[in-house]
């Protein structure tokens, strides 16, 4: 078989192997390996054209190594060998000491320097540049016309094929992107719990932008941000709704981000937007009911107390609204503390604490009350019995008792314990009898499932006891 002959079933062969496959990392991969085949050369470099950065990339290598993400080799139109093919638009051809030409670009990872010719060819798509590659060999040689225009022709074809891969790779990226944009709609119209959506939003943009790691800023100073690391590049895009900026999502990798990448970052951006302010609204929604039930709880608890001072003879009026004003301000004191700790359990301490100092400050008292109290919490509606409890034993030291009166709180064998005690001498008679003393051992019994015991020796002991 003639040279025509042999070139033009290189030719066929080579192209056929490329046009074997629509992705684009495999089609330049067998164009390396396939034109070094062709061309019986050591060494071929294959480097696509970055209309953005307008940049020669090496994409890929046949004959050597090449590191992969990072330190790859760029150049522009006209740096070096292979940039200067690609400005000329033209074929360059050294058969020898190729490392010592004036054109010469040399990279730290590509050791060129052990390859004495290099013939360099641009890919154009009619006229368009595509990319260029070259062919090296490590012992002097002078590639024949032959040669070249059969690397021009397989460059011709290949730039048709990369055109293909490329429109293959784009609706592959934006079939992947609208996948992306699909889980974060489910996620944000499927979870009622807004961490829960926010978490997917930035695994979601982690895998649609193959990025290091990601993270979603909040107005408050929250973040959200999964496991991940910094890259060498990073995006943020601000997270609007409704003209105001309510969050920033921040995306990082080791490859720059394209205007396509932008795009669908913003996109993200906008459904993260959605999501924020839609599990706000919800969870506003979920507090107002909780809210709205322990407000007509607490109103029934107050409508109950007084009914049952109603129907107590022989008391004075005046003290007994003033009884009442005290037990639906231990209530209130309850429910300020659920608002403020937005939690569904109580700590005892600080709620003991703000009663303490508000009945001693309502009833002018002049006494001592000294308080040990250990970290011990309750849920909210037996806190609100408990404050109660509290309210009536501490008023009744503090009116009937001495000048002392000692207050603790303690876990002890699996059950809470309220002791109130004073260094008065009053056991029997109305301040621990009447409506208070009702009270407090309905509460003890019925909402907290304890027990009441009372004692008196030099003083008077109440101590409540319940299990925690």
């Amino acid at each position: 078989m003639d040279e025509t002959g042999r070139h033009l079933r290189l030719l066929t062969e080579t192209i056929a192997a490329v046009n074997s496959t629509l992705d684009l990392e495999e089609v330049l991969s067998l164009v390396a390996s396939k034109v070094a085949d062709a061309l019986a050369a050591d060494a071929c470099f294959v480097y696509l054209y970055d209309e953005q950065a307008g940049e020669l990339v090496l994409r890929a290598t046949h004959g050597t190594r090449v590191e992969e993400m990072t330190g790859r080799p760029r150049m522009r139109p006209g740096e070096g060998i292979t940039g200067s093919a690609a400005a000329a638009r033209e074929p360059v051809m050294i058969p020898a000491q190729a490392h010592l030409d004036e054109r010469f670009k040399a990279f730290p990872n590509l050791q060129e320097d052990e390859y004495e010719s290099i013939l360099a060819v641009p890919i154009l798509a009619r006229a368009k540049l595509e990319g260029a590659l070259n062919v090296r060999t490590r012992e002097a040689r002078e590639f024949t016309e032959a040669e070249i225009e059969l690397l021009v022709a397989i460059a011709a074809q290949v730039a048709q094929t990369i055109e293909h891969a490329k429109l293959y790779a784009a609706a592959q990226r934006r079939v992947e992107e609208l996948e992306a944009l699909s889980r974060i709609s489910e996620a944000v119209s499927e979870s009622l719990y807004l961490e829960e959506s926010l978490e997917a939003i930035v695994e979601a943009t982690v895998d649609a932008l193959g990025a290091t790691g990601a993270a979603l800023v909040l107005e408050d100073g929250d973040v959200v941000w999964p496991d991940g690391r910094a890259g060498k590049h990073a995006v943020r895009v601000p997270l609007r709704w409704k003209g105001r900026q309510v969050g920033e999502l921040v995306c990082d990798r080791d490859t720059p981000f394209g205007e396509e990448d932008r795009a669908l970052l913003a996109s993200i951006a906008s459904h993260a937007a959605v999501a924020l302010e839609h599990g706000r609204a919800v969870l506003r929604g979920v507090l107002a009911q909780e809210i709205h039930h322990r407000v007509k709880n607490n109103l029934q608890t107050v409508a109950s107390l007084l009914r049952l001072q109603a129907r107590t003879e022989g008391v004075d009026p005046r003290k007994a609204l003033e009884d009442s004003v005290n037990r639906i301000l231990a209530i209130a004191a309850v429910h300020e503390v659920l608002t403020e700790q937005r939690e569904e359990d109580v700590e005892l301490a600080e709620l003991l604490d703000r009663l303490r100092a508000m009945l001693v400050q309502g009833l002018g008292a002049a006494k001592s009350v000294d308080a040990q109290l250990e970290p011990v919490s309750l849920p909210g509606n037996r806190a609100t019995a408990l404050a109660l409890v509290f309210s009536e034993l501490l008023q009744n030291a503090l009116e009937h008792g001495g000048q002392s009166v000692r207050v603790e709180l303690a876990k002890r064998d699996g059950e809470v314990v309220l002791a109130i005690a004073d260094d008065g001498s009053a056991l029997a008679g109305e301040p621990v009898s009447g409506t208070g003393l009702s009270i407090v051992r309905a509460l003890v019994e019925e909402e907290l499932g304890g027990r009441l015991s009372l004692e008196s020796n030099g003083g008077l002991r109440a101590e409540v006891a319940f299990p925690a």
